[in-house]
C-alpha cells in the first residue's frame, strides 16, 4: 500500500476518532497526517522528513490552531462581565436541595436543575438569584 495512502487513512482515523475523545486535538493530528500524506503524494518520499513535517505540523496546528476552532466543536459561550452568562445572570431560581456554606445544593432553572453554591446558606424552597456560572454550577445569593 502506497505511504500516502497510510498517513490519510491515519488522518482519517484521528479525524473520526475525535467523536469519541473530544478535546479538539485529534483532529489537528489528523490534519498534519493529510498534510504529510499530500507530501508524499508530490514526491517528498523520505521518511524522516514526513516525520518531522508530521510532528512539527502536529505540534504547530495545536497550539495556534485550536483556541480558533475549538468553539466550533463544543459551542461558544456568550460572556461578560468576568464570565457571568447574560443567559444566567439575575434570574431568580428555587432551590431544591438545601445549600450549606462551603458545599453544594441543588436550583432549579428553565426546568433543569443545576448545583449550586453560596456564601449563605440556604434551604429548600428558597428563592434565591443567580449571580455568577462556572460550567453547570451556579453561585447564588439572597434575592435584593
Amino acid at each position: 500500500m502506497d505511504s500516502a495512502i497510510i498517513w490519510f487513512l491515519i488522518g482519517l482515523g484521528l479525524i473520526v476518532a475525535e467523536l469519541a475523545i473530544p478535546g479538539v486535538i485529534l483532529v489537528f493530528i489528523g490534519i498534519a497526517a493529510w498534510i504529510v500524506a499530500i507530501l508524499d503524494w508530490c514526491g517528498v518520499d523520505s521518511f524522516s522528513v514526513q516525520l518531522w513535517v508530521f510532528g512539527l505540523a502536529s505540534l504547530g496546528l495545536v497550539i495556534f490552531a485550536r483556541r480558533y476552532v475549538k468553539d466550533w466543536f463544543r459551542g461558544a459561550e456568550t460572556t461578560s462581565g468576568g464570565g457571568v452568562d447574560e443567559e444566567f445572570l439575575g434570574k431568580i431560581v428555587t432551590v431544591v436541595k438545601p445549600i450549606e456554606v462551603g458545599d453544594f445544593g441543588t436550583v432549579e432553572l428553565k426546568g433543569a436543575q443545576w448545583k449550586a453554591f453560596s456564601t449563605t446558606a440556604f434551604k429548600e424552597g428558597d428563592r434565591v438569584e443567580v449571580v455568577a456560572r462556572d460550567n453547570i454550577t451556579l453561585e447564588v445569593k439572597s434575592r435584593a
